[in-house]
């Protein structure tokens, strides 16, 4: 039974994050969905910016500390091992549905482009962007990072083992590919409100924090052979004609 309800909560963690994911990228993109990034509850722009920078800073500390290593040991003496991640995914999911929700709207527009084959060029890179990000965790282990992987695992019964260190396609050109999507999504805009730039603004603030954390977490895990990676593959922005490592990582 135990195994059984361990299988079901990964499965509805899995299920959560794929309904928020999916009004996330239509929430962004202002495609037919109730609120969005530019179409929001209604307030004073002060206020706005107030409860948006809240939202924000609640959904960046969330991600930020949960991936720690010193809260996942803490954590797993509370939680057993096999949920650990799935628990991570079930409360990133809860956030993120709530910045959907309270986000206030600053619809003032910062840019407009008028031009047709610019504005397709632009929606085009926007589904770029999340393709991306989806194609970059199927690149290294989509079900593992999003916990199926662990609760599938003790449901049979069997020790689970991290995918590790390794190099597959996107990894070979920049370390943080899935960043970059979100990045490309966020920015590929024809028409930037207020909102969506503060949004956009923060979301790649905390990006590079983020980065530079996990980066930090991995430099004390794996020592000179994420080094040797770091020296080879550059962060965020592929560098054309650069010689790749035959080395890719990612933190679980």
């Amino acid at each position: 039974m135990t195994r059984f309800l361990t299988l079901c909560y990964g499965a509805v963690s899995y299920v959560a994050f794929l309904a928020v994911f999916v009004y996330a990228i239509l929430w962004v993109g202002d495609l037919g969905v109730p609120r969005s990034v530019d179409h929001a509850i209604s307030a004073p722009w002060g206020q706005a910016t107030v409860v948006n920078l809240v939202l924000l800073t609640l959904f960046a500390t969330q991600h930020s500390v949960m991936a720690r290593p010193w809260f996942k040991r803490w954590w797993t003496r509370i939680i057993p091992q096999p949920i650990e991640r799935s628990t991570y995914v079930l409360a990133a999911s809860a956030v993120l549905a709530l910045v959907l929700w309270q986000w206030r709207e600053l619809p003032l527009v910062i840019w407009d482009v008028s031009s047709p084959p610019v504005r397709w060029i632009l929606h085009a890179l926007f589904w770029l962007g999340w393709g991306i990000v989806l194609a970059s965790t199927f690149m290294i282990s989509h079900f593992e990072l999003f916990g199926l992987k662990q609760v599938f695992a003790a449901w049979r019964g069997r020790a689970q083992a991290e995918t590790g260190f390794r190099t597959t396609m996107f990894y070979r050109v920049v370390r943080h590919p899935l960043n970059l999507g979100f990045l490309v999504a966020f920015w590929a805009t024809p028409t930037m409100t207020a909102g969506h730039l503060l949004f956009a603004s923060v979301t790649t603030a905390w990006i590079f924090l983020a980065m530079y954390l996990e980066e930090r977490d991995l430099m004390a895990k794996l020592g000179a052979r994420y080094e040797a990676y770091r020296e080879t593959v550059p962060m965020i922005v592929p560098r054309p004609g650069k010689p790749v490592s035959p080395a890719n990582v990612h933190s679980l």
